[in-house]
């Protein structure tokens, strides 16, 4: 039971550090993985899953921002779309590679905003978040003795 509400954990950290939302999944990533409360690769589906399901919020969220332009709570400036629009065409849909990073949740949103094809996104989402949660359960692995 133990290992099921961990893994429940790091799916919701994993989740809610994906979106515009203060979380790190790391920490509990490291720490579901030095209890040895399931094993490695499961704890890498999990948080990927999660980690992944959470930039498609951010995904649906930048599809439907620009309905909300204008208004005075909009939390970008014209100038600032204009700006990420120019980035986003200048880099594609490569910039979603960098996903994995603090501020990829940034380009998660400007893929949805650009209308790139859920496929690719989810593909490429995958690619940087699985890839991320490896290198962790490695480095994890490598200075715990695991």
């Amino acid at each position: 039971m133990d290992s099921v509400l961990s893994l429940l954990g790091l799916f919701a950290a994993a989740f809610g550090a994906a979106t515009i939302l203060p979380f790190q999944s790391e920490i509990v990533f490291v720490g579901v993985q030095a209890a040895a409360l399931a094993p490695v690769w499961l704890i890498v589906v999990v948080a990927s899953v999660g980690n992944v399901l959470g930039s498609v919020v951010n995904y649906w969220m930048g599809m439907g921002i620009e309905r909300f332009r204008g208004s005075r709570w909009f939390p970008v400036t014209d100038r600032q779309l204009e700006r990420a629009r120019g980035w986003y065409a200048r880099w594609g849909v490569w910039t979603l590679l960098l996903s994995w990073a603090p501020f990829g949740d940034g380009f998660t949103v400007v893929a949805g905003i650009m209308r790139t094809r859920l496929w690719v996104f989810l593909a490429l989402v995958s690619i940087a978040k699985t890839g991320r949660y490896i290198l962790l359960a490695l480095a994890t692995a490598g200075v715990m003795g695991l």
